[in-house]
């Protein structure tokens, strides 16, 4: 795995607002929490989740400062630029954990504060 392109493929679909291949990359029983917010599990419930969120921004564009890959487990630093629907935008900076199982993520975690 090329971390660095797995990861910006990743971010080209949250930054798409493609839910459905958005999920393709978490496995069909996984599990998806994005910051204080409960999980969500399952592939279809996931895409759900994040479909409906896409709905309550203009957009996103996802940067990546660091990734590391441990064993089944990868670190993503970033930093997203959010466009919210009444035009501003909005800087905020994430870690995300994954947890996987081969090629997919089993648990994907996100550590936010998107309050602003």
């Amino acid at each position: 795995m090329d971390l660095k392109n797995w990861i910006e493929s990743i971010s080209k679909t949250i930054d798409a607002k493609d839910g459905k291949a958005f999920s393709e990359f978490i496995a069909e029983d996984g599990e998806f929490r994005f910051g204080n917010a409960d999980t969500v599990k399952g592939r279809q419930a996931i895409a759900d989740y994040v479909n409906y969120f896409f709905t309550m921004i203009k957009g996103s564009e996802h940067k990546l400062i660091n990734a590391w890959k441990n064993d089944d487990k990868v670190i993503w630093q970033g930093q997203v630029k959010y466009t919210r629907l009444d035009e501003k935008q909005v800087d905020v900076n994430f870690v995300n954990i994954f947890y996987m199982d081969g090629e997919l993520i089993k648990e994907y975690l996100i550590y936010i504060d998107n309050t602003p």
